[in-house]
């Protein structure tokens, strides 16, 4: 199960996340959030 949260981020971080998304390698945003975390998190 996921739980929703929301987040606030600068412009041109949003502008890179919707780069990513257009290679293709990504699903869509929360996709992309979750990868970051889970590697962050791995640390």
């Amino acid at each position: 199960m996921k739980d929703k949260i929301s987040v606030s981020v600068e412009r041109n971080i949003v502008e890179k996340i919707e780069r990513e998304l257009k290679k293709g390698m990504f699903r869509n945003r929360s996709h992309i959030v979750e990868y970051a975390i889970s590697k962050f998190l791995e640390k």
